[in-house]
């Protein structure tokens, strides 16, 4: 059976109405479900998955009609007010499709959104960045952001510079210094320069560390399967023999 997205919203309002949990939910309670499934959304691109990621955005759009029932309840705004304000504001942001300007390439199109955005009021080049955004995230934004106005690197050696520049200082601080809190702000320091050179080469950093994170999961899962096979207990095998299976993962 098909449902059209009229069907589906009125779903959504029957939920509020009969279902006694759904009808106790708020946006704090819910908040968190949001995030986590905008985060499935990107586990199914990031797996090339499109069957899975036609159901994860169906997740994903629940929570933003969800949200919008929730307001209208209360009569603080309306499904077709949210509609309204996004539509208007991919109109504003883009006269070089619904307007008259002429723009010359993707990095014009981006500078012209930018200042569009200051004109709607914003008083920084950087507001409007979440500070509720993964850290990796959030830095590369920031980055993005001063980029846009001059404030960057010239090129990618002097950026480099710096990562080794603030290496340097950790390296030193951690080694001399039992200040947790000084120690911590020179690890900023570095991921943040390297998050900075990640920009240089183009790649987002918080997407090659979450797939970093999966070789790890898939390695180490290898080892316990390795371990297992052999009756032997991880608790109880030397980091020299974890390390040579280890070592086989990469082979492979």
């Amino acid at each position: 059976m098909s449902y059209t997205y009229k069907e589906f919203v009125e779903i959504v309002r029957r939920l509020r109405r009969e279902c006694p949990w759904d009808r106790e939910q708020t946006h704090e309670s819910i908040r968190q479900n949001l995030i986590e499934e905008a985060y499935e959304v990107v586990d199914a691109i990031d797996a090339g998955n499109l069957e899975e990621l036609k159901k994860e955005l169906g997740d994903l759009l629940l929570h933003v009609v969800f949200h919008s029932v929730i307001a209208e309840e209360k009569k603080e705004f309306t499904l077709d007010e949210v509609i309204s304000l996004i539509s208007e504001k991919l109109i504003r942001r883009h006269p070089h499709v619904f307007g008259e300007t002429v723009v010359n390439g993707q990095d014009e199109v981006i500078r012209n959104w930018e200042r569009i955005k200051l004109d709607e009021g914003r008083t920084s080049v950087i507001d409007g960045i979440p500070a509720a955004l993964p850290a990796l995230v959030r830095a590369l934004r920031l980055q993005e952001k001063a980029s846009k106005v001059g404030f960057d690197w010239e090129n990618k050696e002097d950026c480099w510079k710096k990562v080794e520049e603030e290496l340097k200082e950790f390296k030193s601080v951690a080694e001399e210094n039992n200040d947790n809190e000084q120690i911590s702000d020179e690890l900023g320091d570095l991921l943040f320069s390297i998050v900075n050179y990640s920009r240089f080469l183009k790649i987002n950093p918080e997407d090659a560390l979450r797939k970093t994170n999966e070789k790890f999961v898939k390695r180490f899962q290898f080892i316990e399967q390795k371990l297992k096979e052999h009756g032997k207990d991880i608790h109880e095998t030397s980091l020299e023999e974890m390390d040579k299976i280890w070592e086989e993962t990469k082979g492979g």
